[in-house]
């Protein structure tokens, strides 16, 4: 579904992303795993069209490297980035209906949303301003698939949140793709990426450094030992 080939990018002259290639098949759970500043949010955001790039990005058999943010969008791919970037001054209803593609109907349905969450379904006339950190990261997500994506990029869902909320989002992102919908996954905590992810990539330095299943990345000792672990 999304095929990554040789993709290189750049901040000014820092050659963030250097080469890389990887792949994310229909209804996979992949997740893309490494130490800060190995490149992850970079890919993913190069893949969106928010960093210009050199290499081959296709999506659904299409090339899309050359196309804008908005278009890249419309043909079904999600982005729910770190900083979660809600509309504070919006309610909960409204963040949702600003996800909806217009006249456009798909897999999800606010009503969906708040059969899985009902405390969104409780908060649905608050601003998203005063939500806490796990109802707003929930309503990012949720907002995402009002859009209908076929996959969607999910930039450290869990990270500031907690224990019960963790387990929420991790139970969300399984849900999804169990519809059917596709998963490109940047998480810190190992023990998560290992639990739902089908296949799993390593960066360093702006390169892929392993890919495997997590059985392959819990026996290889090595690669944990020289990025990931601290």
């Amino acid at each position: 579904m999304l095929e990554v080939d040789d993709l290189h990018a750049y901040y000014g002259k820092s050659h963030i992303l250097q080469g890389i290639s990887f792949h994310v098949g229909e209804g996979e759970i992949v997740s893309l795993l490494g130490r800060n500043g190995a490149g992850r949010t970079t890919a993913i955001k190069t893949i969106m069209g928010h960093v210009p790039a050199v290499g081959s990005i296709r999506f659904k058999g299409e090339r899309i490297d050359q196309l804008k943010t908005h278009e890249i969008a419309r043909r079904g791919l999600g982005y729910v980035p770190e900083d979660r970037a809600i509309f504070p001054t919006l309610t909960v209803r409204e963040n949702l209906t600003l996800g909806m593609k217009p006249g456009g109907t798909g897999r999800w349905s606010q009503d969906d949303v708040f059969a899985l969450f009902p405390m969104l379904r409780e908060r649905v006339d608050a601003p998203g301003g005063v939500l806490s950190g796990g109802e707003q990261q929930l309503l990012t997500i949720c907002r995402t698939l009002m859009g209908n994506p076929d996959l969607i990029m999910v930039d450290e869902p869990t990270e500031g949140l907690a224990p019960m909320v963790v387990d929420r989002v991790r139970g969300l992102l399984e849900t999804i793709a169990s519809r059917g919908v596709a998963i490109l996954l940047i998480e810190q905590k190992l023990t998560i990426a290992l639990a739902i992810s089908h296949r799993l990539y390593v960066m360093g330095q702006g390169r892929i450094m392993f890919e495997g299943t997590a059985e392959q990345l819990r026996n290889n000792e090595a690669v944990r030992k020289e990025w990931l672990e601290i």
